[in-house]
């Protein structure tokens, strides 16, 4: 079964808006055939045969130590070609891949290209995962989570994560015990041991995964910290250090956002850039000075021009300024995100503008959620319906628990009564003094405010009442949301790969319905 993001009360109003054609200037960025015919005659007049050819060698020098599937090099070679274009994701280098959404957003990226495919022959669709090699934050991507485990490796923070070499092994043997009797336990642990050997960057462990998983269905992977793409985008680095050009162009719309969202989902800086050395540090103007912060580096304009000119390797975009430098160094159509990401896409587009680059199609990624056949009928056996576990679920629980309760019907009905009669009362007041009709209010408030105490004690002994009842929903809500939270934000692939192996992956791929932003909801 399926839930349309429509109908899910925690998906974001922004997002709903977008997916639904009401955010002004995003009708033709959203999944539909007719603006993907467009997109395609847009990016084809503003990328060069010379980017392809620079594209190409890249991912083929970075993908040197990857033996390529038949699918992927046919992918790889068809970059030269000027009707070729690509679909892209991106992720962090979470450790063993983190949370298991990781494979749904590739998944759909894939099935997205296979989709333009059958729709526009004449051209080929190569799906891209874009690894976050840059990032410096190693807390964020140092763990995962089984059903049984908590699992973390160390390293040193500050530089790019990408290039952090794999010392600490401890957490494989912890894996190994949990996994070694299930049935593809024994790929999980051959996997995790040639991913992440001693000496190994994590670049190197992400690649290495994602082809294990994806190199069949053509999937390539781009490390954007390399020199040859870096040097592509010395303009946009430029008007950045000089203009603010990102924080100058997203100013209308991170306000149009803050008034009708009550939020902007990253704010960029003045200077959206991090200077890389052994680590990664903001790049700031002070008093016509550069200064790379916690550090004792600092450039005049012209010497950092200079370093741009000669080292662009050595500048590195934030989380708001990746989006560019992407869509610059890509022949890409359309990018796959969670709801943040493309809550904080939606930003740019005046930016995009600005540097005369074609704004992708934003599609927020379909969730995944996988239970047990004896958890779904559990769920049935409770009254409840699965859709119940994506609105406010303490409400939901409230409303069964004084379901068809004679006390809370009777207090709702002379509640009613209460209203209508102080309603009457209020009119005849409103025609006598003020001050009478003050008291006939005050007396209202008082009233009804002492229905709402009955309320509430009577929800309180009927929780009571049915407490093995109430234990029992509040239990089922856990299995649906581990930890409270969605299942897919929680648990490692491994979970569902170690019983079902690659037959899990095909089966994810094939409930896919590419053209909507949808939770797709299976047994196990």
């Amino acid at each position: 079964m399926t839930i349309d993001f429509e109908n899910i009360t925690s998906i974001p109003k922004l997002i709903k808006d977008f997916l639904g054609k009401k955010l002004d200037g995003f009708q033709n960025k959203i999944f539909d055939l007719e603006n993907f015919k467009i997109q395609i005659a847009e990016k084809q007049n503003s990328f060069s045969d010379e980017k392809r050819e620079v594209l190409y060698n890249t991912i083929f020098s970075q993908n040197q130590e990857s033996q390529l599937s038949p699918k992927q090099l046919e992918f790889l070679f068809s970059l030269k070609e000027s009707n070729t274009f690509t679909i892209t994701t991106g992720h962090q280098l979470n450790l063993f891949t983190g949370p298991v959404f990781f494979v749904y957003k590739i998944l759909q990226t894939i099935k997205t290209a296979e989709f333009l495919k059958s729709n526009f022959p004449d051209h080929n669709f190569v799906p891209i995962f874009w690894m976050a090699t840059e990032d410096h934050d190693f807390e964020e991507i140092d763990h995962f989570k089984t059903r049984e485990h908590y699992y973390e490796i160390k390293g040193i923070s500050g530089g790019d994560v990408g290039n952090i070499k794999i010392d600490d092994q401890y957490f494989i043997q912890e894996f190994e015990k949990e996994f070694k009797d299930h049935l593809y336990g024994t790929e999980l642990i051959l996997w995790v041991k040639n991913a992440y050997k001693k000496g190994n960057s994590h670049t190197q462990a992400i690649r290495y995964l994602v082809n294990q998983l994806f190199a069949d269905y053509g999937l390539l992977t781009i490390d954007g910290n390399a020199k040859e793409l870096k040097s592509q985008v010395k303009d946009i680095f430029k008007k950045e250090l000089l203009s603010n050009q990102l924080f100058e162009t997203t100013k209308t719309q991170r306000e149009f956002l803050e008034k009708e969202y009550h939020k902007v989902q990253v704010n960029p800086r003045e200077i959206n850039l991090f200077y890389l050395s052994e680590t990664r540090n903001r790049i700031e103007n002070v008093s016509d000075e550069y200064q790379i912060l916690d550090t004792d580096l600092k450039f005049t304009q012209e010497e950092i021009l200079n370093e741009l000119e000669n080292h662009p390797e050595r500048f590195s975009p934030n989380a708001v300024l990746r989006p560019a430098y992407q869509e610059s160094v890509l022949p890409n159509l359309a990018y796959v995100g969670g709801n943040a990401e493309v809550m904080y896409w939606i930003e740019l587009k005046d930016y995009f503008e600005s540097i005369n680059l074609p704004f992708p199609i934003l599609i927020p990624r379909n969730s995944m959620l996988f239970l047990e056949e004896k958890t779904f009928k559990k769920i049935e056996n409770s009254g409840l319906e699965i859709e119940n576990f994506f609105e406010n679920f303490a409400e939901v629980l409230n409303q069964k628990i004084l379901e068809n309760n004679d006390i809370k019907l009777l207090l709702t009905e002379k509640e009613l009564q209460l209203i209508s009669s102080f309603s009457e009362l209020k009119n005849k007041a409103s025609e006598t003094e003020k001050t009478f009709l003050n008291l006939v209010e005050a007396e209202e408030t008082r009233q009804l405010k002492s229905f709402k105490r009955m309320q509430k004690r009577l929800l309180k002994a009927e929780k009571t009442k049915q407490s093995e009842r109430f234990d029992q929903m509040q239990s089922l809500f856990l299995k649906v949301h581990p930890g409270g939270n969605w299942q897919e934000r929680v648990f490692n692939f491994s979970v569902f790969y170690a019983d079902l192996g690659k037959q899990w992956i095909d089966e994810s791929y094939q409930k896919m319905n590419v053209q909507k932003s949808e939770l797709i909801i299976s047994p196990i």
